[in-house]
């Protein structure tokens, strides 16, 4: 479907009140993107001649929130004149005045929808020849929803809200998805007659097919085979529940692309992360944002990795990365902190218990334990030693490590940046290493040991390491 005489609109102009939040409730964010996010990547995929964002409550911060990512929408303002049916007014008054399409109508709190479902349902509208199509859906519980009252030959006579049903009405188990399809002109005709005579005191959108109906115009519905396409979000048991929804459908479609996902109920992938074929996603495993993971790679279990980069047949194990980079086959984990900035090349090493931060690490190169890296750039076959630091910070500045090509350090060396280590060069255990070292040199923090005799017995009296002490005197 491309234009096709489309113009949607999506309603996110209400303040959410139950979802308890200073954040508007449609920039609550499940699978990586806010809500409304999600509704308007999919209109997006309907490609549209149109797309209107309606907005009211904190209008500033969820239009800063989405401008960027949506160029192509725009942003409109309802006025102090509340309901959905007003909402709609104001983005129709907004089309330009050529436009004789159809308006399909979204709630930018229902997430689920997706492109597939919603060209069904512009193609059910436009094959009944309808001014007005719904989309309802039949459910145990109806609570909550507006009830679709059919007639006596089983079409659409009216929408009831569930404030305005009788006991009759409201025992109806079809309701309003909150999903409509107009001709433009049955709403600039029929929208300036919709009243606020009802028990929220709102302009009701649903109000337009009653009239539609006492006019004698055709009003169609269309009802969903999969009621969770329907599912809107007031409150943060409903975001959870939407969220947990998106996601098993997410992780579904990389299993069927040929990943393998060992839990699904403990994995959590974003919408647009990208997965390849043949990758492995152990337990309790977050992929998150814009992730990238290529084929053959194995991630998890217990591993977050936020806008990272995994190159193919990588290992990366309880691990917390965020912006980095993960070369081919290089390994990652246990209990490593990723920070932004890292790249980590091919059959690299960053091991357990290690942080880094800005610093490039190169091919082969090992940082295997108990290591901070930060603001460094690291040659290919270097090996950092057990508790390698790179003490990067003046307390005014960050300061740069250079460690060149095939270095190792020993255990618990300390580089007091800016320094450079030239290619081949070696540090002693417990080095501080101040001042750069040339190619192929040792570097070394020696002083000769003084052992002082009896100081435990006379500088901690009564202890146990000054009685034991004492014992082993007499012994001897």
């Amino acid at each position: 479907m491309t234009g096709n005489n489309l113009a949607i609109i999506i309603l996110a102009a209400g303040q959410g009140t139950r979802m308890r939040s200073r954040l508007p409730k449609v920039l609550h964010a499940i699978g990586g993107r806010p809500l409304v996010g999600h509704v308007l990547t999919t209109a997006g995929r309907l490609e549209a001649d149109h797309v209107e964002v309606v907005v009211r409550h904190e209008r500033e911060q969820v239009v800063a929130a989405l401008a960027e990512d949506y160029p192509d929408a725009v942003f409109i303002d309802q006025d102090e004149v509340p309901g959905t049916g007003r909402a709609v007014q104001v983005a129709v008054d907004a089309l330009p005045a050529d436009f004789d399409g159809d308006v399909l109508v979204l709630s930018g709190d229902c997430p689920l929808a997706d492109a597939d479902t919603l060209r069904s349902f512009l193609d059910a509208h436009r094959a009944a020849e309808a001014e007005a199509t719904l989309m309802t859906a039949v459910v145990e519980d109806p609570t909550g929803y507006g009830r679709v009252i059919r007639d006596a030959d089983g079409g659409v006579d009216r929408v009831v809200e569930q404030k305005d049903a009788t006991a009759d009405e409201a025992s109806v188990s079809e309701i309003n998805a909150g999903m409509y399809v107009f001709r433009v002109g049955t709403l600039r005709k029929y929208l300036p007659s919709v009243g606020v005579d009802n028990a929220q005191g709102e302009m009701y959108l649903t109000d337009v097919p009653g009239l539609l109906r006492r006019d004698g115009s055709r009003v169609a519905a269309s009802v969903v085979s999969d009621v969770t396409v329907t599912y809107g979000v007031n409150d943060r048991a409903q975001l959870a529940e939407v969220g947990r929804l998106l996601n098993r459908r997410i992780v579904r479609r990389w299993q069927l692309e040929g990943v393998t996902v060992i839990d699904p109920a403990t994995t959590w992938i974003d919408d647009d992360a990208t997965l390849a074929p043949d990758v492995t996603i152990l337990p309790n495993t977050h992929i998150l944002r814009a992730t990238s993971i290529a084929e053959g790679a194995i991630i998890g279990p217990d591993t977050t990795l936020v806008d990272c980069e995994v190159g193919e047949d990588a290992i990366v194990r309880r691990t917390d990365a965020t912006l980095a980079v993960i070369g081919a086959e290089a390994t990652v984990g246990p209990f490593s902190f990723l920070r932004p900035g890292t790249v980590l090349g091919a059959r690299g090493k960053i091991g357990a218990y290690v942080e880094t931060k800005n610093a490039e690490i190169g091919e082969g190169s090992k940082v295997p334990h108990l290591s901070y890296v930060g603001d460094a750039t690291i040659g290919r076959g270097v090996n950092l030693g057990a508790s390698t630091i790179t003490a990067n910070y003046d307390d005014v500045n960050k300061h740069r490590t250079i460690v060149e090509d095939e270095v190792h350090t020993g255990s618990h060396t300390t580089l007091v940046a800016p320094v450079r280590l030239g290619a081949g060069a070696k540090t002693g255990a417990g080095a501080v290493v101040r001042k750069d070292v040339p190619a192929g040199s040792l570097a070394m923090s020696v002083a000769p040991q003084r052992n002082i005799e009896g100081w435990v017995e006379k500088n901690r009296a009564g202890t146990g390491a000054a009685d034991a002490a004492a014992r082993t005197r007499v012994a001897e």
